[in-house]
């Protein structure tokens, strides 16, 4: 028999996070190792934790994840995003929690591109008189 799994779908700035989710023990997997090992910062496990702990199913399913681009904060703010999606579909009576924490939206902040004429996105060539 097929176990049931969940899947969701995660973005943030250039990283995107393929997540799936399994009933276990808690077990936390980023590209085949522990998320110990893959996210340096106590807080970034602390923001990949955060959907699982506002549903209070931090122990009941093992966490599968695939990321790509971008660096550890956009990494984790992806994660975070594709795990609260995945864990909508395995119970739709989380949606209010985990809108209210604001886990389910999409956060649309990007780089701003660089500009003709400009150094930067936004920063001007130095100005001199003569």
């Amino acid at each position: 028999m097929a176990q049931v799994q969940y899947y969701g779908t995660g973005r943030r700035k250039s990283s995107v996070a393929r997540v799936r989710l399994v009933p276990g023990n808690g077990r936390v997997l980023i590209n085949d190792r522990e998320f110990e090992d893959y996210l340096p910062l106590p807080a970034l496990r602390e923001v990949v934790k955060q959907p699982l702990v506002a549903t209070e199913t931090l122990g009941s399913y093992d966490v599968l994840v695939s990321v790509k681009g971008g660096g550890y904060t956009g990494q984790a703010g992806a994660i975070r995003h594709g795990i609260s999606r995945a864990l909508l579909q395995a119970d739709p009576e989380f949606r209010a929690t985990l809108k209210r924490a604001g886990f389910l939206t999409r956060d649309a902040r990007m780089k701003e591109r660089k500009k003709y004429g400009l150094k930067g996105a936004r920063r001007a060539p130095q100005f001199s008189k003569r």
